[in-house]
């Protein structure tokens, strides 16, 4: 009886462990997907950051900025809701609605790739290789195409819509 009690207080105890560490994990893997990213073509830095009790990311830097044949700055053309069309790919929300999962990840999200005008289901997670996973999928993720995002290596300038 006594050992069956032993036993209870010592898995009660390491459970709370289990929990402060889960919790103390899923804020510092929190924190470390916030900031800027570099798409894998290296074309575009999206910034995450909180917006309510989510996460959503905005293109906050082009390395083109400019469309080569108007001059101006780069407009959604592709959206098929031609009314959005007009608005810029600078500062245009790209990741949106994530939330946190028990391992880390985010799941829930979208994608929007300004590139088709297609908006995507998505989740991410930091890689141990400090890189940044993104999925977008239609209706399950084996159906999908990754895309892996790296920090800066120097700090860029944010684009400004005009």
């Amino acid at each position: 009886m006594i050992a069956c009690a032993a036993v209870l207080v010592l898995a009660s105890f390491g459970g709370t462990s289990t929990v402060r560490a889960q919790t103390t994990n899923q804020a510092a893997t929190t924190q470390a997907v916030y900031g800027w990213w570099l798409t894998t073509d290296g074309k575009a830095a999206i910034n995450i950051a909180p917006c309510g009790t989510q996460l959503c990311g905005k293109v906050e830097w082009l390395k083109e900025p400019l469309d080569p044949n108007t001059g101006k700055p780069k407009t959604d053309i592709h959206n098929p809701d031609a009314t959005l069309r007009p608005r810029q790919v600078c500062d245009l929300t790209m990741l949106g609605n994530f939330t946190p999962n028990a391992d880390g990840s985010w799941g829930g999200g979208w994608i929007y790739d300004p590139a088709s005008g297609n908006t995507y289901k998505s989740n991410m997670h930091v890689g141990d290789d400090g890189k940044l996973h993104v999925r977008g999928f239609i209706g399950v993720p084996l159906f999908g195409r990754s895309e892996i995002m790296t920090r800066p290596a120097a700090p860029l300038t944010a684009c400004v819509p005009s």
